[in-house]
């Protein structure tokens, strides 16, 4: 009995609803996927790391062929040379682990969101000292638009990484 990893081809989109079919026809299966945070209330929140691929852990000997190849969602295995591509054990958990790093990250990164009109403290860079007042964040929440009072109390609009910024 040799189970091994396979690399699992998808229609577009549609990851997460063959990892359901594996799951229904009693199949290990690995969908790394990471949780996000959208600006359009609308979009999915979870988006594959690899889209359109995921991974099954099954015995190709016990198991039907064309039941993965014809499984509704499924472009089937990914092949090279006519032989479904063996994908290494250790090489499944590095990637389970990336994924797992990622969505810890995210999470941190969620925590330090700011409210529009917070005060910060700008913490590094040229402008470290400086304080500000938060306006709004910019592409996928990565960065921010501030507010810094100048001389003559002219405000200042900057846009700075939110590495860069901590609340006051």
């Amino acid at each position: 009995m040799t189970i091994k990893w396979y690399t699992y081809h998808s229609h577009p989109h549609k990851e997460e609803m063959l990892f359901h079919q594996i799951q229904c026809h009693d199949l290990d299966g690995f969908y790394p996927s990471l949780t996000v945070i959208p600006k359009n209330p609308r979009c999915r929140t979870v988006r594959p790391y690899f889209p359109g691929y995921l991974f099954v852990y099954v015995d190709l000997d016990t198991i039907n062929f064309s039941t993965l190849q014809y499984m509704p969602y499924s472009c089937g295995l990914v092949e090279f040379g006519g032989e479904p591509a063996v994908v290494p054990d250790d090489l499944i958990l590095s990637i389970k682990k990336r994924v797992a790093k990622i969505d810890t990250e995210a999470i941190l990164k969620e925590e330090k969101q700011f409210i529009s009109g917070e005060q910060l403290v700008i913490s590094s860079g040229p402008l470290e000292g400086y304080e500000a007042l938060f306006d709004q964040s910019i592409s996928g929440h990565e960065r921010s638009r501030i507010l810094i009072k100048t001389l003559y109390n002219h405000t200042l609009r900057v846009e700075i990484s939110n590495k860069m910024l901590e609340k006051k």
